[in-house]
């Protein structure tokens, strides 16, 4: 109705209205981009104080290049305001970290490494686009090549125990050849011949003074910020109980080397229901286990109780 007034007379409309509307449209905390309700602070995002140095398998950084800097603020910044998926990352650590450091220590490899795992999978049996599997990240061929028993059957790749042995057989490898630890996490992700010709393309002996493309020029901080948010998570603001953490479910191991003619059938004789049993055993792709070789299996049947 304002536009039939006169326009001489339209002087007193923009303040009646400025008035009118001030408790609503014009508050000044609204031209944030992130609010709240009533009177309580709005949203905030805030820089990170980057570490002075930082250490991966007993391998320091020195964090005083501009270049490193920037790189490893880029995965904190992303990997810290991505809250629901890093609070993700904090529940599952606690549940699968156990067993991961334990075949590590076992084979020789530190500790470290299962930070790798959580960039590759998010601790997840995933499939990438690329057919590589598990939480480990496996190729086909990879797995093949060092003995995992990969067809549509059943998929080693997905066996946490056996997969992680996989991966750190490779990280060793990878180690011996390069003489650090931090080469090896980049090989994971460019393979040894790539990294290497890259050293010797370059004259350089160290990861941090390798030009490279994106992905893995930004892999190995992926690692360090991750390890630094999960080791520190009230520093970078989650905050959890013990009760908010996922858990790890005690199994029993059912070996055997005959076939299973139906898998739903045999996890009922377990005292559990197909759901459960392939929850633990996901490396059995379909409804029965073949076995014409005769193979031993282990099958994980959970304990009675939690379920």
């Amino acid at each position: 109705m304002y536009l039939l007034l006169d326009s001489k007379k339209i002087w007193w409309v923009v303040p009646l209205l400025l008035v009118i509307t001030s408790g609503f449209v014009f508050k000044s905390d609204l031209f944030s981009a992130f609010n709240t309700l009533g009177n309580n602070l709005s949203y905030k995002v805030y820089a990170l104080h980057l570490p002075d140095t930082l250490n991966f398998a007993d391998e320091s950084i020195p964090m005083t290049s501009p270049d490193l800097r920037e790189r490893l603020d880029r995965e904190l910044l992303v990997n810290t305001y991505w809250q629901s998926n890093m609070m993700l990352l904090h529940k599952r650590s606690n549940k699968y970290f156990p067993e991961i450091e334990r075949i590590l220590e076992e084979e020789g490899v530190p500790t470290d490494f299962k930070y790798l795992a959580v960039i590759e999978s998010g601790l997840e049996n995933v499939r990438s686009p690329a057919g590589a599997k598990g939480f480990w990240q496996i190729m086909r061929t990879t797995g093949k090549e060092y003995g995992l028993e990969i067809n549509s059957n059943v998929d080693e790749r997905y066996h946490l125990e056996l997969s992680t042995r996989v991966a750190a057989t490779y990280l060793k490898k990878a180690k011996k050849k390069f003489g650090s630890w931090i080469l090896a996490a980049a090989a994971y992700n460019r393979g040894m011949t790539g990294i290497n010709r890259n050293l010797n393309t370059q004259k350089v002996n160290g990861y941090f003074d390798l030009l490279l493309g994106q992905e893995t020029s930004r892999y190995v901080f992926r690692i360090l910020a991750v390890k630094e948010i999960i080791e520190n998570p009230s520093r970078y603001g989650y905050i959890f109980n013990e009760n908010d953490l996922y858990k790890s479910i005690p199994v029993r191991l059912h070996g055997l080397d005959t076939p299973i003619n139906n898998i739903a059938s045999f996890a009922k004789k377990m005292g559990v229901n197909y759901k459960i049993l392939k929850i633990h055993n996901p490396w059995l792709i379909q409804n029965h286990l073949n076995n014409k070789s005769r193979k031993y299996y282990e099958i994980a049947i959970p304990e009675e109780g939690y379920y």
